[in-house]
């Protein structure tokens, strides 16, 4: 059960592998231990340990495998009591190769919508029947205004925002939490290959600033800050002015 200060006590990391995932996981257990459950597609690769925490367990999850997503949750839930699901998975895809490639767009379109449907719906369940818990969603702010540069990226964002959103309407009366998370572009070993864009952030800057939202009630955490009246601005410009900049 979560803590006094909104700290839990069993985590469920989806993406097992994602930096900023387990950057979020080192942050909490820094100030309080846990039991960590990791799921990733292979998780013979998954980190064995974290410093602070009382268990590091590794579980097989593929966010394109929906058809096994309710055995996964049943196996994990029956563990005990998970106080906070953190959905960290992702993939950036190629945007030429997706552009010439309709599989490889399905695949970006699968992994970061479908299966983040498919996993959160899971998870709420569950959350709900618990009567309590939090959900942090990692999101992008490129599902805030399509790019040429990575628009098969960011409208699966924009298609998780929108779920998100719904989510948090729909968890009100339940008892849980959802944090809905909008970075800007991260600097991770995913990223390494790009160029970062303006008001860059670090993976441990995310984790600071979705640990400072638990138990407080929030919805929305945008890193850095600056993001939401910049979003804002971006999202009210005319087209023909987005295209120019």
């Amino acid at each position: 059960m979560s803590d006094a200060f909104g700290l839990p006590s069993r985590i469920l990391l989806l993406g097992g592998a994602s930096e900023i995932g387990g950057a979020i996981v080192a942050r909490i257990l820094a100030e309080k231990s846990a039991d960590v459950v990791l799921a990733g597609r292979h998780p013979d690769a998954l980190p064995t340990g974290f410093h602070g925490a009382r268990s590091v367990e590794r579980v097989e999850f593929d966010a394109c495998a929906t058809d096994t997503h309710e055995a996964f949750f049943d196996r994990v839930f029956a563990g005990g009591d998970i106080d906070l699901v953190v959905l960290a998975f992702g993939i950036l895809g190629d945007q030429a190769e997706a552009e010439s490639d309709p599989a490889a767009a399905v695949l970006v379109a699968t992994t970061n919508y479908v299966g983040a449907v498919s996993a959160l719906t899971h998870a709420q369940q569950r959350l709900a029947k618990q009567g309590r818990g939090t959900v942090v969603v990692l999101s992008s702010v490129a599902g805030q205004k399509a790019r040429r540069s990575n628009y098969i990226y960011g409208s699966s964002k924009a298609g998780l925002d929108a779920f998100t959103e719904g989510l948090q309407l729909a968890a009100e009366a339940t008892g849980v939490n959802v944090i809905h998370v909008r970075p800007g572009f991260v600097k991770t070993q995913m990223t390494a290959h790009l160029k970062p864009a303006p008001f860059s952030t670090t993976a441990d800057a995310v984790a600071d600033a979705v640990v400072a939202s638990l138990g407080k009630g929030n919805r929305s955490v945008w890193v850095p800050a600056i993001l939401r009246p910049v979003m804002w601005l971006i999202r009210a410009l005319p087209p023909r002015a987005l295209r120019s900049l």
